[in-house]
């Protein structure tokens, strides 16, 4: 009589379900941009969706903890002239996110931790290289300040976000369209998946593919899904993969193991309404006190509905199984140091007491002024042609400085507004 061998794995009974009602976010216009993208960004701080809007491109950020109803007037964060086709948030800075758009832009928003009274409209930068609509946008999982995008030109764009820099531009590596672009572990490589039906190991620094056209698969499972864009988050502290259908009403989750047949089916998270979209939490923003490994926040057509993946456990303390040190927010190396050559793997921290963000901090961007670089010596070289570029430099110096004065007072006046209102709010309650 033969015995039935079940794998041991203490993630084999991980489940999922959705958050009560009074935990999602309602009245939210989520675009219908036809895209593949996830629509959707969320980080221990704040979560962001991509928006309907007139006029052009927008997305909501609201405070995790801002849950029911939106407002219908709720500020927006505008600036873009045309969709916003991805988001996604800074590793290094929970209050910077950058967005992509179909103006062929890259813009850079600083988040304020207060509600802001009128919608955001200035970047901190905005990045232009790209000839045709930005479509992906990635962060460097170590290196402060590096972003890459991607677009419908074909091309992949390597930025320095704190100096406006185009640092690698890698073009003639994709025949066609880019469906998708990620950083290893330590952001020494790249993968890339192609319309071409190729798959894609790059080293951004080299210019160089290193690999594709894998000949045989490691593994193969076939996916009873519909024929929509599937959407993969994968959380290398405990191997598993999470594959969420766009337009389908499940998330498929796999183990992965080192040993064949390497690809183990764990479970599916069902629900009545198909997903517009998913954002996926980093470890950091996880509740480790209610054994939570993963947490999706599902876009609906009118709201955003979290949903929690857990491993049930009955002890009240810390599962440091569950929990190894995890990518915490600094970065571990400068973005000079990685274009130079230098790789180094994220810094990480414990959960043994749980995460608490840091406070606000400003993402400072230094351009590299023009200005400052010395024009050719020459005979034909004047003493008032020599003396210009420097009378230039501290003119535009001297309005950059007044900008950044003015800037500081708006803000300020907002903040001022923000506790007004707040007052006022009391006020009126305590009237009622």
């Amino acid at each position: 009589m033969s015995r039935r061998v079940v794998r041991q794995s203490k993630f084999r009974h991980v489940f999922g379900q959705a958050a009560k009602a009074d935990q999602a976010y309602e009245d939210i216009r989520v675009s219908k941009v036809t895209w593949d993208s996830s629509f959707c960004a969320v980080n221990p701080k704040f979560l962001a969706i991509i928006v309907e809007a007139g006029g052009g491109g927008a997305f909501i950020v609201l405070p995790l903890a801002k849950t029911g109803r939106v407002d219908k007037n709720y500020p927006l964060v505008t600036g873009h002239t045309a969709p916003v086709l991805d988001i996604d948030w800074c590793p290094h800075n929970d209050n910077v996110i950058a967005s992509a758009s179909d103006d062929t832009t890259i813009m850079v928003w600083q988040i304020p931790d207060y509600t802001p009274v009128r919608n955001i409209t200035e970047p901190i930068i905005t990045l232009e290289g790209h000839s045709k609509r930005v479509g992906i946008l990635s962060w460097h999982p170590t290196a402060r300040n590096v972003l890459l995008s991607a677009g419908g030109d074909n091309v992949i764009i390597i930025w320095n976000v704190g100096t406006g820099e185009l640092l690698l531009s890698l073009e003639d590596m994709h025949p066609d369209l880019i469906h998708s672009v990620c950083w290893n572990n330590n952001g020494s490589l790249l993968a890339t998946t192609c319309k071409d039906k190729t798959l894609r190991i790059i080293d951004p620094r080299k210019g160089q593919v290193v690999a594709n056209n894998f000949e045989e698969p490691v593994a193969l499972q076939e996916m009873d899904t519909s024929n929509g864009v599937l959407l993969p988050f994968y959380d290398p502290d405990s191997s598993i993969v999470y594959l969420c259908g766009k337009g389908d009403s499940s998330i498929r989750y796999f183990e992965i193991t080192d040993e064949p047949p390497f690809v183990h089916y764990l479970n599916t998270f069902s629900s009545k309404e198909p997903q517009r979209g998913m954002g996926f939490m980093p470890k950091r923003g996880l509740d480790v006190s209610k054994c939570e490994i993963a947490r999706f926040y599902k876009l609906h057509e009118r709201k955003c509905e979290p949903i929690i993946m857990t491993v049930p456990r009955k002890s009240d303390l810390f599962q440091d199984d569950l929990y190894p040190d995890t990518p915490g927010p600094e970065p571990a190396l400068e973005a000079d140091e990685w274009l130079s050559g230098q790789d180094a793997e994220p810094v990480l921290i414990s959960l043994k007491d749980g995460y608490v963000p840091p406070k606000h901090r400003e993402l400072r961007v230094t351009k590299r002024n023009v200005l400052d670089v010395r024009p050719p010596s020459g005979p034909c070289r004047s003493q008032s042609a020599s003396d210009a570029p420097l009378s230039q430099q501290h003119t535009l110096e001297t309005l950059l400085e007044e900008i950044k004065a003015l800037r500081e007072r708006v803000q300020a006046q907002e903040e001022r507004i923000t506790a007004l209102e707040n007052m006022l709010c009391e006020l009126v309650d305590g009237t009622d």
